[in-house]
């Protein structure tokens, strides 16, 4: 059931605006018509951008896991809740009741609710307004409520928790934000796109996937099956439901691994466009969402099922293993390039973010993205390839090269591939093009482990031994190695310790799917896909994962704030393409500055906070906005 916001001046939808941006948080009315009171010491304010409870009578209890409440020590009056975190709010008779998500540490959050009960009967008529007011603050003009989902199950995937991960944390939330959910569990490989093939795209709004990254991937190609292929993917939007050992889609459209934040990204998900990448294989088209890799990655992946039970390890495993056996997988290459200068790679990066951030604070009008009813205008039948399939001669404007010592080959549309492992650092969701990076085997152990180390840190693109490029399209032959007599058994020793004793053929993945070790030819389409992007990091408490902003950039990052991230990308976007070995250090002395740019930076914070005025009353504490501390103290002067 489709909700139908009654705003009198609608704005242009924008699907990287936050979640505040789209409302408008100022009342047309009175001051007072934000604040309903809802017993006699007890008010329901909204503020700024949170629900501000204050309740006198909470000061009686005793605060919970004080020795099980033992200790005189009591509960607080005021408690905010971020309208990101509202699930649903309704007026039953005379009863106020608002569940919403409540953190529950760094890795999750549950179900909570808020009862109040309206004592002046007068106000009817005015609760309804109010509560109406909060579902408008809860779910911009862009947000869809009561999404219909269809759920997919893998039973099967990661370690096998996918079932009870679904019914102790997602399911609920769920259930909470009144979704309608249809569940399906798949029983072998190929299922969920069989499902996603014969899914009626009229009563489905987005398909949600219990799993790792390989039923995602299986949707897409599902809805491409359709009569309607183009119609399919648009209409549709797939998500993810981190429970597999690869969750990259979940960590860079909602910024955590986690299953119930992810569930609550969902339910307060926009609509938006991602490139796909079609793949043609002899008589075979895939549709690739995430990366295509031959070599290391793909081996490191594929090559490491027989070590599920190290978890997510066993990818850092497999590619430790292999580097230090300095594993080759020659290959022909051909590409069409778009830029293979790092510095010009970064500087349109940049400009991308620029502008973007421009559009975002002057509310100008970003790309919009048609929502899923908007589909008059939307073509039936997928584009043609502008480059032909791997049958096709090869066109004159590839660039092909013979690489006989090639280590990694890794293509990337998105951002992240795990939560730490940030290979493709200048990846935009719609930009038309795929990050491609070639690293050759033979290079020093040493160079390859510092390699290992910063990938985390995005700054693997410094390395001068990286070939990192933007691409259109490309083909690649791939050639199984003929290891010499001499070094036969370090081979065999080297593949049953990655986990790989038994494989005799070499490995392509694609979006972690294998797939025939031949040839095959890949072209970016821009925009055919559509996913549901988490519209801000709004559950408070929460600091561990990365996420990207409408650009792909990171806005955090465990233990980082989103302004020292983004400092820290820009740096390394300014740094030459050196080695990490002869990169500058610097030492830091005791009691002072390192260098005479953190000594200006710490004496212009300082002058700065010198220069604001100290205001009276409680400070904010950690992780509480100025806005919502304000919004408390109006709320107690209220009351």
């Amino acid at each position: 059931m489709e909700h139908t916001d009654h705003a009198p001046n609608p704005v242009p939808t924008n699907p990287f605006e936050h979640a505040d941006d789209g409302s408008d948080t100022t009342a047309a009315g009175p001051e007072a018509a934000l604040v309903l009171n809802v017993g006699r010491n007890a008010t329901l304010t909204l503020g700024t951008d949170a629900l501000i409870v204050l309740d006198e009578g909470l000061k009686h209890q005793r605060a919970p896991g004080n020795l099980c409440g033992l200790l005189p020590q009591f509960s607080k009056t005021t408690r905010a809740v971020p309208f990101y975190n509202v699930l649903w709010a309704e007026l039953d008779s005379f009863e106020v009741v608002i569940h919403y998500a409540q953190p529950t540490g760094k890795e999750g959050c549950r179900v909570e609710c808020i009862c109040y009960t309206v004592m002046d009967k007068t106000l009817h008529g005015y609760t309804k307004t109010w509560v109406d007011a909060l579902m408008d603050r809860a779910y911009p003009s862009n947000t869809k409520r009561r999404k219909r989902m269809k759920v997919l199950i893998n039973p099967f995937g990661g370690q096998g928790n996918a079932q009870r991960l679904w019914a102790r944390e997602v399911e609920p939330i769920f259930a909470a934000a009144r979704c309608e959910v249809d569940v399906e569990r798949t029983a072998y490989k190929g299922h969920a796109m069989e499902i996603a093939e014969n899914l009626d795209v009229e009563a489905v709004d987005v398909v949600a996937c219990a799993s790792g990254d390989g039923l995602p991937y299986e949707v897409f190609n599902g809805l491409a099956k359709q009569a309607e292929p183009r119609r399919a993917l648009r209409k549709v939007a797939v998500a993810q439901i981190p429970c597999g050992s690869g969750n990259a889609m979940a960590v860079n459209l909602y910024g955590t691994d986690s299953p119930s934040l992810a569930a609550v990204a969902i339910v307060k998900g926009v609509r938006t466009a991602l490139d796909l990448t079609a793949i043609t294989q002899g008589a075979n088209t895939y549709y690739s969402f995430l990366s295509q890799a031959v070599g290391i990655v793909a081996e490191s992946d594929l090559g490491t099922e027989s070590l599920r039970w190290m978890g997510g390890f066993r990818f850092k495993w497999g590619v430790l293993v292999r580097l230090l056996g300095k594993t080759i997988y020659p290959a022909e290459l051909s590409v069409v390039v778009d830029s293979d200068d790092k510095r010009a790679i970064r500087e349109t990066y940049r400009h991308a973010i620029d502008e973007h951030q421009v559009a975002t604070t002057k509310h100008l009008p970003a790309e919009a993205y048609p929502s899923s009813d908007d589909n008059a205008t939307t073509p039936s039948t997928l584009p043609s390839l502008t480059y032909g399939t791997i049958s096709d001669p090869l066109p004159p404007c590839f660039q092909t090269q013979d690489l006989p010592t090639l280590g990694n080959f890794f293509v990337g549309n998105m951002c992240l591939m795990s939560a730490d492992a940030r290979f493709f650092v200048t990846a935009l969701p719609t930009d038309g093009r795929l990050d491609m990076i070639n690293i050759d085997g033979s290079i020093p152990r040493t160079t390859a482990l510092r390699m290992l180390s910063t990938i985390e840190q995005g700054t693997l693109i410094n390395f001068p031994e990286v070939s990192y490029r933007k691409v259109l399209a490309y083909r690649i032959t791939p050639r199984m190695n003929a290891t010499p007599p001499g070094r036969r058994w370090r081979a065999r020793a080297g593949r049953w310790l990655g986990g790989a004793g038994s494989q005799r053929e070499g490995l392509i993945s694609i979006d972690g799917e294998r797939v025939p070790f031949e040839a095959y030819q890949a072209e970016v389409v821009r925009g055919l896909g559509t996913v549901l992007k988490s519209v801000r990091m709004g559950l408070k408490g929460w600091e561990g994962a990365v996420t990207w902003n409408s650009c792909g950039t990171v806005l955090k990052k465990r233990g980082r704030t989103a302004k020292a991230a983004a400092a820290a990308t820009k740096d390394d976007a300014d740094k030459p393409d050196v080695p990490v070995e002869d990169a500058p250090t610097t030492t830091k002395t005791r009691g002072r500055p390192a260098t005479k740019d953190a000594a200006n930076a710490k004496s212009a914070v300082t002058s700065e906070e010198k220069a604001s005025p100290r205001k009276r009353g409680r400070p904010p504490k950690a992780g509480e906005t100025a806005k919502s501390h304000a919004d408390q103290e109006a709320a107690k002067k209220t009351l």
